[in-house]
């Protein structure tokens, strides 16, 4: 074995604290199974913008105990210089249903009370939402939540919330970042403390939030001020899956409590199981995910397939097709994309909120057409760098007390509904979708004829990301495109050019305008005829991910199936043209 290799091996299992790890790593030895050894000390798991996420294993590119103490030793010194209140505060600290994670929640506490630093450690599993809800509830100085969302099985992570109940955003990432490389580097010669849990508990700097604290959360879903329509909810027939997740208990509940009698859980996907058995991937976007909840709802001829993904914070629903005449055996679903979903719950929420909650946000790689929507309802949206950190972080700095903040979502299944919880909440999701259905039910409408409305209002809209992996050689997307701006896309004129690197707005008649987001390495391309293109070139690899909306005029006697034929042959040749005219 090369000698470096050798060394940062050996210096690592002397000091990994887990009997188990160890043991991983020293098999690899003994089998001389350099190349993974190499794998797995080729850097550190990197902590970023949504904290940690990667395969559990043994070494420092691995999710494993020591990986987490470390992290949590570099987050606690953060906390300690940048938090002068942190004693009285303390942090929250919660965790999934994966085979690790209640392992590193405890240590992650056991860290940070050896520290001197409170915790509030969830007795048992919880939705990634509640943990969120945690941080404002107890005004702690941040959140842990220890899980890997929706990525397969062998995946675990470890995420975190500042005080103001959101994700963290730059300075506080890289702040955080440098701390842990240097708790990581210092733990190497110098063990890290962590005190037992028993211990902490009779100190009083570890409190279990029992069952009082989750009735806590629910009592918030119960009277949050966006979700108080029971009109008719006795009319809507849902079926549901936890996907293997943590999500089934809270969510029966807290549909039961709004009226919703009808719920039909898919019982083989109801209780936490980390292998999860019964699908491929554990993420609602992946065909055949939603396989189980929507046989389930064809068994009931329920009028909904909802589902959460393993950590409850994204909601998906598939609806059934038609009601004339639907029985059991023929009833069609159709799963809605995040984008109809968020334009949904927007005009909903809007129709409803009060004159000082108008305020909605959305990011730039989703539909363009919420914002139409909201100004036709005399609301605001503000769009956002991609992810809910952003959104959330943008919302509790633009709203205001005569504007207060209403709605986010992100078109990867993400919403958030009232500013009970500052991050996606697939829970309150579930029970605004279910309050919209009943609604509309109730004027013997669905959400078709609602989503019939909006695009005729406004223009059928249809969004598609594609993924492209570039030829070795090919130039860098991003330069190429700057160096070389293109007139036109796919045969339409371009309206204006959005330049992210440097927050400028290019129009077509040479005027620019300053455009206030972080800088980015993305490209938005505004077009003759509403569509538009977003290019996001990857500055390390030959890989760039386009985003391409179209819009198609939706006429009086235009069915939703004609109109999306149109936009999709639309669609079809705009991505085909637009990628023939990339550098190869």
């Amino acid at each position: 074995m090369d000698t470096s290799l050798q060394f940062r091996v050996n210096n690592w299992i002397e000091a990994d604290p887990d009997p188990r790890s160890k043991q991983e790593l020293l098999s690899l030895i003994d089998n001389k199974d350099e190349s993974e050894l190499a794998k797995r000390f080729a850097g550190r798991l990197a902590f970023g913008t949504a904290g940690l996420r990667g395969v559990v294993g043994a070494g420092p590119m691995g999710m494993n105990r020591f990986v987490v103490q470390q992290t949590t030793s570099g987050l606690g010194s953060y906390l300690k210089a940048q938090v002068s209140d942190l004693d009285a505060r303390g942090v929250v600290i919660g965790y999934d249903g994966r085979h690790d994670s209640k392992q590193f929640a405890d240590d992650a506490a056991g860290v940070l009370t050896a520290m001197g630093i409170k915790v509030y450690l969830t007795s048992q599993v919880a939705a990634t939402p509640l943990v969120a809800f945690g941080v404002l509830h107890f005004g702690a100085a941040a959140g842990i939540v220890v899980t890997a969302s929706h990525n397969p099985p062998q995946y675990n992570g470890y995420k975190v919330y500042w005080g103001n109940g959101a994700q963290i955003i730059p300075p506080h990432d890289s702040g955080i970042a440098a701390c842990v490389n240097k708790a990581a580097d210092e733990s190497l010669s110098q063990p890290i403390k962590l005190m037992e849990l028993h211990k902490a508990k009779a100190l009083g700097s570890l409190i279990m939030l029992e069952d009082d604290f989750y009735q806590t959360y629910r009592q918030g879903i119960k009277s949050a001020e966006v979700l108080q329509n029971h009109t008719r909810p006795e009319l809507v027939s849902l079926a549901y899956t936890a996907m293997h997740g943590v999500g089934a208990e809270m969510a029966e509940t807290v549909l039961k409590d709004a009226g919703f009698t009808q719920v039909h859980s898919v019982m083989a996907q109801r209780e936490p199981d980390g292998d999860f058995p019964t699908v491929n991937f554990p993420n609602p976007e992946e065909k055949g995910a939603m396989d189980l909840v929507v046989a389930e709802a064809k068994k009931h001829n329920a009028m909904l397939a909802c589902a959460n993904d393993p950590d409850a914070d994204r909601f998906a629903v598939a609806v059934r097709k038609s009601d004339d005449g639907a029985t059991q055996s023929n009833a069609e679903y159709q799963m809605l994309t995040g984008d109809q979903v968020g334009v949904l719950f927007g005009h909903y929420l809007l129709s409803h909120a009060p004159k000082d909650q108008r305020l909605t946000c959305t990011t730039i790689v989703s539909s363009s057409l919420l914002s139409k929507v909201a100004a036709s309802l005399g609301a605001t949206c503000i769009t956002t760098l991609t992810g809910f950190k952003w959104l959330m972080n943008v919302a509790l700095t633009e709203q205001t007390p005569e504007n207060r903040f209403l709605f986010a979502y992100e078109e990867a299944l993400g919403y958030t509904c009232g500013d009970m919880v500052w991050d996606k909440d697939g829970l309150s999701a579930l029970v605004a979708f279910a309050q919209l259905t009943a609604e509309l039910a109730s004027k013997s409408e669905t959400i078709w004829d609602r989503l019939g409305d909006i695009y005729k209002e406004h223009g059928f809209h249809l969004n598609a990301q594609v993924s492209i992996a570039l030829q070795p050689g090919t130039p860098n997307i991003g330069a190429h495109l700057r160096e070389h701006p293109p007139v036109t896309i796919a045969g339409r004129a371009i309206v204006s050019v959005d330049d992210i690197s440097c927050s400028e707005r290019r129009l077509a008649d040479g005027r620019v305008e300053n455009i206030d987001l972080p800088s980015s390495d993305v490209l938005i391309y505004r077009l003759d005829g509403g569509a538009r293109v977003i290019v996001r070139p990857s500055g390390t690899e030959p890989k760039i991910k386009c985003y391409y909306e179209v819009v198609e005029t939706m006429g009086v006697d235009d069915t939703l199936a004609s109109a999306q034929l149109r936009a999709q042959t639309q669609m079809d040749e705009f991505i085909h043209a637009h990628q023939a005219s990339l550098p190869k």
